[in-house]
């Protein structure tokens, strides 16, 4: 099981990624991306899925039109683990603005 990451590492990432922020149970990272219109929104989501399956480490994610809310924690450890970090690295990196 992944080890839960503690608060200060997690402070460090946020104040180092734009727009990501902490749950109000701190227990998640969480962020809204907005894109030209759903099939963009669309093809972005399928290609995150195919990076998470690969992972094993699946994102909680909302889809409305264009707008796509995340949320990641590691469900089996019960909070924050590198493994959320490094996919919302790969999200923020596969965003084209």
């Amino acid at each position: 099981m992944p080890k839960l990451l503690e608060s200060q590492e997690i402070e460090n990432w946020l104040m180092k990624n734009q727009g990501w922020s902490l749950s109000a149970d701190q227990k998640s990272i969480t962020k809204k991306f907005k894109f030209t219109n759903f099939v963009a929104a669309f093809s972005w989501m399928t290609s995150i899925a195919l990076v998470a399956e690969k992972m094993d480490h699946h994102p909680d994610w909302a889809n409305v039109y264009n707008k796509v809310d995340i949320s990641l924690t590691t469900h089996d450890a019960g909070g924050i683990t590198k493994l959320d970090l490094e996919l919302a690295s790969y999200m923020d990196s596969s965003y084209e603005k």
